[in-house]
């Protein structure tokens, strides 16, 4: 029941030459398709990113009261693709050197648990007493050195991952646009 419910996310925008300056930053002095959106407007799209899963059908539902409205949804629709396109460079670019540092951070440790396991036993002879003790002391600090980077690159890659395909989902979404004109005019004549 609850997958049927994440399946299609429709935003909806009201778009009209009233409500079209409030989707952009009011400092910003760009042409309207160029404009940075405004905090509040991003906020409530990100809104519904909580719920957009895996499979998930993204759809922009633009609004449209008059016909002179429809000029502004090319406009609006090319700034909110062009917005989510750039935080989606950052994500991925954040992805990208967050799998390096960790692929880094492996090799580090892997480098020290070659080190700690197979050059210097060389140097310690017998097993017996305190030099027995180290050996195992750094047999165990090898191996937990070796834990984070392992756990982070099996683990921690699935929230980038998501960050991305959500923002990917947003930039990509359908466009429909919803004429009230006409619906208004089937009404009157009714």
């Amino acid at each position: 029941m609850t997958e049927s419910l994440f399946k299609k996310i429709n935003i909806f925008l009201k778009v009209n030459e009233q409500t079209i300056d409030t989707y952009f930053n009011a400092h910003d002095p760009a042409p309207i398709y160029k404009r940075q959106l405004s905090h509040e407007f991003e906020q409530y799209i990100m809104n519904y990113s909580i719920t957009i899963k895996r499979y998930s059908q993204v759809t922009y539902k633009l609004i449209l009261e008059n016909k002179s409205d429809k000029t502004f949804t090319d406009p609006l629709i090319h700034a909110i693709r062009r917005h989510f396109s750039l935080k989606k460079t950052i994500a991925e670019a954040e992805f990208k050197k967050y799998k390096r540092r960790s692929y880094q951070l492996l090799v580090i440790s892997f480098s020290v648990v070659v080190l700690c396991l197979g050059v210097l036993p060389a140097f310690v002879p017998q097993e017996h007493g305190i030099l027995g003790v180290l050996k195992e002391a750094l047999h165990v600090l090898s191996w937990v050195m070796m834990w984070k980077p392992i756990e982070k690159l099996i683990f921690y890659w699935n929230p980038h991952k998501k960050e991305i395909s959500i923002l990917d989902k947003l930039t990509n979404a359908e466009v429909l646009i919803i004429d009230n004109v006409k619906t208004l005019s089937v009404e009157n004549a009714a």
